[in-house]
């Protein structure tokens, strides 16, 4: 025991540097690394995106208990959530809101009845389309304005779904690769305690397809 108060005293420096560290990453801010394509093309494979978590709520550091709710997620927010449903992390963009009745028709999003706009984008092709290929539009509706990447030869099941209703407390949330993205399309709506922060920034990317060499034209870009 005595060994171990001497090895506690004599790093306690150290110790509350990391204990510090935890509770940021916990409850103020965090990177995250995005290892798949479904928010493709405003988010590639291999960004570490920074992650801000008071976003939304002051949260008990280590849960995801709300000590004070800040705002609610808005449409177009690119978030980050802990999804018992997908059993995993994920990173999607909020569609529909609570109230909201959301549907799709040919990978034309519909909300409360009144269909989105498009227009060609002229957004660099990616390496899947190499194997996919793809093409890429604005999707405009109301304040929501973004690309999206949809496949020529493989659209998804779900490019056709609803309409149906956000209820109270719940997210419908959808990934930018509209064809390649297991968002509420597969796993239904997203309760807003699973939101844990919001997406603001690439901090760095590295390229998988280029031995994991950066790609210097995507620090700091902007997420919207």
């Amino acid at each position: 025991m005595r060994t171990i108060a001497k090895f506690l005293l004599r790093n306690r420096g150290f110790m509350a540097f990391m204990l510090c560290m935890v509770v940021f990453r916990s409850a103020v801010a965090d990177w995250n690394v995005v290892p798949t394509g479904s928010m493709q093309p405003t988010i590639r494979i291999g960004d570490r995106i920074l992650v801000d978590k008071l976003a939304y709520d002051v949260r008990l550091p280590l849960t995801h208990v709300s000590l004070y709710r800040l705002a609610d997620p808005q449409r177009g927010d690119i978030v980050v959530l802990d999804s018992p449903a997908a059993d995993e992390r994920l990173v999607k963009r909020v569609i529909g809101l609570p109230g909201d009745e959301v549907a799709m028709r040919a990978n034309v999003l519909y909300i409360n009845g009144q269909a989105a706009s498009y227009t060609t984008s002229g957004y660099e092709g990616i390496h899947d389309d190499l194997r996919d290929p793809a093409h890429y539009a604005t999707e405009r509706y109301g304040a929501l304005h973004h690309a999206i990447r949809l496949s020529n030869r493989h659209p998804s099941p779900p490019s056709n779904f609803g309409p149906t209703k956000v209820p109270p407390g719940q997210y419908l949330l959808l990934g930018d690769d509209r064809d390649n993205s297991m968002d509420s399309r597969y796993l239904g709506f997203f309760a807003r305690n699973e939101i844990v922060g919001r997406a603001h920034r690439v901090i760095v990317s590295l390229d998988p397809q280029h031995h994991y060499l950066p790609r210097g034209n995507r620090f700091g870009t902007a997420l919207r």
